[in-house]
């Protein structure tokens, strides 16, 4: 398994660079985990807090090398159903301990089921989000979980009701918010410089990656040039084309596994590892895969963490429903927020740049990972807002997984518990729904339902594959 979401660290991997160049939260009660006993070269035995992995594609082995180098956590188990991924992980886990503890895992029921076990980090495809998030919140594992929430927002809502039951501490791997550029600009918007907000422009990619290289070989078979990728796009059952993309499974996949709740389909090497984002049947296109940061951050600075839009309105350029990548190339989507604040949401269009920009009646401020500007230069200058401008505070964390950690610790909300994660994906799951039935949404934010449209709101969940059942 694997999760397609960026990486935190700085120095990392940048999907950005790569594209170019190839507040409100439930507080809970005091529940101290147990910890582990025994030490290593890298633990301190009275303090440290015992974590599972889940996932080892493009955001997993980021994700555990951050929690391996705190010395308060040791990981003691992976888990991911293609055995090469995880020899992968149990590998790199054990050379850094310079032990052979980890302990390997292909059914994630079993590493739910391990008593100590204190948390788990979670980076599966969308379409898994649910079924192991709410398996390890029945567990009561604390869990570091990749964004967008889930595949639907019907699945969103079991994850946050499981969360909430079981009193669990959940980080929601939208990092943006532990980077000072981000917490600064949406500190500018929240203490008033900007004036009243009035409108905000979402700046999200379009189109398709290869991020796991597996494109290439199937164009030249094909007799295409290896960069256009957005050939596979076109291909569709009951062409030569899908003919010669289609195959058997790995020997080292369990294919049957990984495709889990979703409908069965064939094998296809590029749409499965890093490229299931790609197929509607497992992934949300870049929308989804980028409205859990940047719509993030501009709920951030609205104060909506626990609000969202009564009206929705988007349209999208769309491969043909069948072909091999599915998913939305380009789109642009209008939302009514309260307070009269109107945003877009685009990806492919010029003139909504990439990252958050909030516009008010005395000024402006826009932010991305490459970048920070405002209609004040003097916001420029420094790394935070001065004392003195700095009214309204924000929850600072400097490091993702490190607030986590502490939040385990402390059973306070980390900086994106996973209510905030909710309503960060929300916008972007109701865009795809107008966008698929090509109409208006009207959006009840209190009762989390679409008004008046039967068929709209059959799209809020989806039907699960036989034997899985969703929570």
């Amino acid at each position: 398994m694997q999760d397609l979401s960026s990486n935190p660290q700085a120095g990392r991997f940048n999907r950005r660079r790569f594209l170019k160049t190839t507040g409100a939260a439930m507080v809970l009660p005091l529940i101290l985990p147990g910890y582990a006993t025994g030490s290593t070269r890298h633990t301190r035995a009275s303090n440290r807090i015992t974590l599972g992995v889940v996932g080892w594609g493009m955001q997993g082995p980021g994700n555990t090398k951050s929690f391996l180098y705190e010395d308060d956590c040791q990981v003691v188990a992976a888990c991911d159903l293609d055995k090469n991924h995880l020899q992968s992980a149990v590998d790199t886990i054990n050379d850094h301990y310079e032990n052979k503890d980890c302990k390997a895992y292909h059914d994630y029921r079993e590493l739910m089921a391990r008593t100590d076990i204190d948390a788990v980090m979670l980076a599966v495809p969308d379409h898994w989000h649910e079924l192991v998030a709410t398996e390890a919140a029945r567990h009561r594992k604390d869990i570091y979980g990749e964004k967008p929430l889930a595949r639907t927002i019907a699945e969103q809502q079991a994850i946050v009701r499981a969360v909430q039951e079981n009193k669990i501490i959940w980080q929601t791997g939208s990092w943006q918010r532990s980077q000072a550029p981000f917490r600064k600009a949406a500190e500018i918007v929240r203490n008033g410089l900007i004036g009243k907000v009035t409108r905000v422009k979402v700046g999200l990619p379009s189109g398709h990656h290869d991020f796991a290289g597996t494109a290439p070989d199937l164009l030249k078979k094909l007799g295409q040039p290896p960069e256009n990728t957005e050939y596979l796009a076109t291909i569709i059952p009951g062409t030569d084309a899908w003919n010669a993309a289609v195959s058997e499974p790995p020997a080292e996949l369990d294919y049957e596994t990984w495709i889990g709740p979703s409908q069965m389909e064939p094998y296809i090497q590029a749409r499965v590892h890093m490229n299931w984002r790609w197929n509607y049947n497992t992934g949300g296109g870049q929308l989804l895969d980028w409205i859990g940061h940047h719509c993030d951050i501009a709920h951030w600075g609205l104060g909506f963490d626990a609000s969202g839009p009564s009206e929705i309105e988007g349209r999208g350029d769309f491969p043909p429903a069948n072909a091999i990548w599915n998913t939305c190339t380009k789109y642009r989507i209008e939302l009514q927020y309260p307070e009269d604040i109107t945003m877009t949401i685009a990806g492919g269009y010029p003139d909504i740049r990439n990252g958050t920009k909030w516009i008010g009646t005395d000024g402006w401020v826009w932010v991305d990972r490459e970048g920070f500007e405002g209609s004040n230069p003097e916001w420029k200058r420094n790394k935070n807002l001065s004392d003195r401008l700095r009214k309204v505070k924000l929850y600072e964390s400097r490091n993702h997984q490190r607030n986590f950690l502490d939040c385990v610790k402390s059973r306070q909300p980390t900086i994106t518990p996973v209510e905030t994660g909710h309503h960060s994906s929300i916008p972007g799951h109701l865009g795809l729904i107008s966008m698929l039935t090509g109409r208006k949404i009207r959006w009840s934010v209190g009762d989390e339902k679409i008004i008046g449209d039967p068929e709209a709101s059959k799209l809020l969940t989806r039907e699960y594959r036989p034997p899985w059942v969703l929570a």
